[in-house]
């Protein structure tokens, strides 16, 4: 593998090391970047010529920098939710993969994908986050692993039986919850699923996970995000060292 990273924050940076750690990383190049380096497959570039993917953080410049990969012909990975249409559509025409939201949110989504695939019957899926932001005092309850635990949220869309919730906290931690009500076997089951820990470690581990599964060809071209293929995304969090609690009733 021959990954470029653009980081402009944590996520990248965190990822960056992430990815030094897999066997399969031939070379990890920074893009943009200036000055030393300190590990011999770790090289500054200022072109994308024999890499693939490109990744970045840069949320302001998520738009340009997935543009300027569909221009050289490879796919893309940005912790943005979102970028420009016409370039989102410029990955679906080239044949190249672009995968959106590898955050905090695209690790809840793919966890309640998860938890779905299990249940025969699905009736109320939730998919939560934290973001930086003033603790609610009302909301929507979410509960979290220790030492995030439970907190309120807002509600930022419904879509059927799928809630997704952001919910605002201040300090080092960081976490992501899906909760399942269903049934199995004809039986009312209710899981819970999630992580906590420290935020820059979770932000590098949801952005490093959605490197690896394009450059190893895990998705298919095309726009994405973590949830549409949240098997293969959880197994590549897995192995960048994401541990998750469960709770059933």
């Amino acid at each position: 593998m021959r990954i470029a990273v653009h980081a402009v924050a944590d996520a990248g940076r965190r990822a960056a090391l992430m990815l030094l750690a897999e066997r399969d990383l031939v070379a990890l190049g920074l893009y943009g970047h200036q000055g030393r380096v300190a590990d011999r497959r770790t090289i500054a570039i200022r072109e994308l010529t024999g890499f693939d993917p490109l990744v970045t953080d840069d949320l302001g410049a998520a738009s340009a920098l997935a543009g300027i990969a569909a221009d050289d012909g490879i796919s893309c990975v940005v912790t943005a939710d979102d970028v420009d249409r016409d370039v989102a559509e410029r990955f679906t025409a080239g044949g190249q993969t672009l995968l959106l939201g590898a955050n905090l949110a695209g690790i809840a989504e793919s966890l309640a994908a998860h938890e779905v695939a299990r249940t025969d019957v699905v009736t109320e899926t939730t998919a939560a986050w934290t973001a930086p932001g003033k603790p609610l005092r009302r909301g929507q309850a979410v509960a979290f692993p220790d030492p995030v635990g439970a907190r309120w949220g807002k509600v930022v869309s419904r879509a059927g039986r799928t809630t997704r919730v952001r919910v605002p906290i201040q300090g080092e931690w960081a976490g992501a919850a899906a909760t399942i009500v269903g049934e199995v076997d004809g039986e009312r089951v209710q899981r819970v699923v999630g992580i906590a820990d420290l935020g820059p470690h979770l932000y590098g581990i949801a952005l490093a996970a959605g490197a690896l599964v394009v450059a190893e060809r895990s998705i298919p071209p095309g726009v994405h995000r973590p949830g549409d293929h949240a098997e293969a995304y959880l197994s590549a969090a897995l192995r960048m060292g994401l541990e998750v609690a469960s709770y059933s009733s």
